[in-house]
């Protein structure tokens, strides 16, 4: 018997356009901001490859869904000497020019090189761990292209992957490779932004009675 992919009824009402488009982050919400999260093109090529010309890449892929889930649209494994590209194209609001312009990807699985218009902006290690970069040097007042290659070497590497291996079985679960959660844009004022916000709770002994 064939293994078949398992979907439920509500992964079949996923779609590009209604791919998480939540806002993605708890706290300090802004009011503008750009979901990134739909169809891009992926490529899965040698690991030594460059970036693939125009006719290696190889179809549609949604994000944020990683590329071995059935919501991807791709469902495929990929191996430790394999690399996956995704690409695809954005606009910037009109009314974003005179600030800031920050891309984040809020995780992805492990080893992430990121492009903008074919500038390095980011190379980042880590499979839960968001990354958040000013892209706004790289960008132009037309189209832009975002660019993202991924390598993950699995249960063969040293790096934290909690039950994940490359060969499941019982216990054992079916490795995450590539961006698995939202990916956006947002404005931010170039003279004062808020990036976190830390809390310190001061303690004091009760007074006697």
């Amino acid at each position: 018997m064939s293994e078949q992919p398992m979907m439920t009824r509500w992964g079949r009402q996923v779609t590009p356009d209604n791919a998480w488009r939540e806002y993605p982050r708890s706290q300090m919400q802004r009011d503008r901001w750009l979901s990134l999260n739909g169809s891009w093109r992926y490529a899965i090529t040698p690991v030594t490859s460059s970036c693939p010309t125009e006719s290696e890449w190889q179809g549609n892929i949604l994000v944020p869904f990683a590329v071995e889930s059935t919501l991807s649209g791709v469902g495929k494994r990929i191996c430790e000497d394999e690399r996956l590209w995704y690409q695809r194209s954005f606009t910037v609001p009109a009314d974003w020019q005179s600030e800031d312009v920050i891309l984040h990807l809020d995780a992805l699985d492990y080893s992430a090189t990121i492009w903008i218009n074919d500038g390095l902006v980011a190379h980042h290690l880590g499979g839960s761990e968001p990354i958040r970069v000013n892209i706004t040097p790289f960008l132009q007042a037309r189209d832009n292209q975002l660019t993202v290659a991924v390598t993950d070497p699995g249960s063969l590497g040293e790096q934290a992957r909690g039950k994940q291996i490359n060969d499941p079985d019982r216990i054992w679960y079916t490795p995450v490779t590539g961006i698995w959660q939202s990916v956006w844009l947002e404005p931010v004022s170039r003279d004062h932004a808020i990036a976190e916000v830390r809390l310190m709770p001061r303690f004091t002994e009760p007074e006697a009675s």
